[in-house]
């Protein structure tokens, strides 16, 4: 029998040495006594194989219940959890102790591995430079953004390269779309100089979701030119199976976590404007590719050539201006110069902005609006568009559609709050307009805005008589200066008179 304390390390050892040395030797050089040496040379097992396995030292919990009521449970819901198999055990069977819960766990999981249905296998992919490129949308709500105090509502478009790790993120004011996607993927490629052989997407059910047959076809088509026109052919990975699309499935939380970390060292999670986070965004990812520098460079020189221009990320829509002063597009209305009431106007939908055309005219770019949550309609309003109107008819202003979005910025919403409380109704919304045109007329809707803070801080109401001596002059009443230009017969006599001078 071997000694009490004998490994098993220890006997393989000795009986190596054994081979080629006396048995005291091999004992010495094995670290055994040689008693135990000879007792090893009489019975050669193993220390692990002669000892007695340990006996359950309490009785089985689950003896009378686990062949008879857990497992038949566990074959007739192959998905149903340990969890709720405990619960229904202790509902069934009150006297069971709630510490049996772990075995319970390891006695499923050990039936399973045994009975269990066969589980789906992921199959580990070989990259190659310039093959694959991957485009997916993360939401970014969890970390609490905030644009001038206020909370920002938006996703992340992140593309990235399977073999070199390149990124590229791009935040997206609204929900997943085309327009979203064509914009995001455009922008990777071109700052990538080049463009993958694959292109690979979700099923891409979010952006079509509240779309009727036709558009959706109407998309799926765009989507594919749009593949076709930079050389990639797109595939998707099948609805409900994440790790198909797994080299950006993973890099979004390591992409969430680095913003997470940067804003934490930043010491604050609201910023200035849109443009102030999308440059904050650049950074990070811009520090993250730093990291694969030689691995992107090597890539790159796998891509494909991009082409001589990029193609439409944007939607093409047509709009009647009403007599209401704008349009209503996606449940939003716009607002824009009352002389384009009547005409039709085209529109170029982005995702964070329209661009307004009246022909091949470019007129104005419009910041995009979202309709709220509950379907209900929203607005964006500019107040320079119906000003002149308004002061016509000031009392529109007390019941107005979209007054609350009217106002430009927060102080002129508190004085006219302020006015309706301490004036009548018709001299509030008279004093109301008269202060938006002061702000129109001489460009002065900041400073305006300082000037009502401190009015209203100071609980006094603002005085329009007083704020227009305040932001002198009045434009009207400014002269007019005439220039009289000299005639051109003065320029030939000056001319001549210097050449007479030069041959004299």
């Amino acid at each position: 029998m071997p000694g009490r304390h004998l490994t098993d390390h220890q006997m393989r050892l000795f009986m190596k040495l054994r081979q080629e040395h006396r048995i005291e030797v091999a004992a010495a050089k094995a670290s055994i006594s040689r008693a135990t040496a000879y007792r090893i040379e009489n019975n050669p097992q193993l220390p692990s194989q002669v000892k007695t396995p340990r006996g359950r030292r309490r009785p089985d919990p689950l003896a009378n219940i686990f062949d008879a009521e857990v497992v038949p449970l566990l074959e007739a819901a192959p998905g149903i959890r340990p969890v709720a198999v405990f619960e229904e055990m202790l509902r069934r069977h009150p006297d069971l102790s709630e510490g049996i819960r772990r075995t319970m766990e390891r006695r499923i999981r050990a039936w399973r591995a045994i009975n269990g249905e066969e589980q789906e296998v992921i199959f580990r992919q070989i990259h190659e430079p310039g093959r694959l490129g991957l485009s997916d949308f993360t939401n970014m709500n969890e970390l609490g953004i905030k644009i001038a105090g206020q909370p920002f509502d938006h996703l992340l478009y992140h593309f990235r390269l399977a073999y070199s790790g390149f990124e590229h993120a791009h935040v997206v004011l609204g929900g997943e779309s085309f327009v979203a996607l064509a914009e995001g993927l455009q922008n990777a490629l071109w700052f990538l100089g080049g463009a993958p052989l694959y292109h690979r997407s979700d099923s891409l059910s979010a952006a079509f979701r509240n779309l009727d047959a036709d558009a959706k076809e109407d998309q799926t088509r765009r989507y594919a030119e749009l593949c076709t026109h930079y050389g990639m052919m797109p595939t998707r990975n099948n609805k409900g199976i994440a790790h198909e699309n797994g080299a950006i499935e993973s890099p979004h939380g390591h992409l969430k976590n680095a913003v997470r970390d940067a804003l934490l060292l930043r010491g604050t999670r609201d910023f200035d404007d849109l443009d102030t986070y999308r440059g904050f965004i650049d950074e990070i990812v811009s520090r993250r590719n730093a990291r694969y520098g030689k691995r992107i460079d090597a890539e790159r020189a796998a891509l494909q050539p991009l082409p001589g221009n990029r193609t439409s990320d944007f939607e093409k829509v047509v709009v009647r201006v009403s007599r209401s002063g704008g349009f209503t597009l996606r449940k939003v209305f716009y607002t824009v110069p009352s002389r384009l009431i009547g005409h039709r106007l085209r529109v170029r939908l982005y995702d964070d902005r329209l661009d307004v055309f009246i022909g091949g005219t470019h007129l104005m770019a419009l910041q995009r609006g979202r309709a709220h949550a509950s379907g209900k309609h929203n607005q964006v309003v500019d107040y320079r568009h119906v000003i002149h109107s308004l002061r016509k008819k000031p009392m529109a202003l007390l019941q107005l559609v979209y007054r609350d979005k009217l106002f430009p910025r927060q102080e002129y919403q508190r004085a006219f709050e302020a006015l309706l409380d301490r004036l009548s109704d018709k001299q509030a919304c008279k004093t109301t307009v008269e202060l938006l045109a002061l702000a129109h007329d001489r460009g002065c809707e900041r400073e305006l805005a300082e000037q009502l803070a401190k009015i209203l801080n100071a609980n006094e109401l603002p005085d329009i008589v007083a704020l227009r001596t305040f932001f002198a002059p009045d434009p009207a009443q400014l002269p007019t200066v005439s220039v009289r230009l000299a005639s051109l017969q003065g320029y030939e006599a000056l001319i001549d008179a210097h050449h007479l001078e030069d041959a004299a």
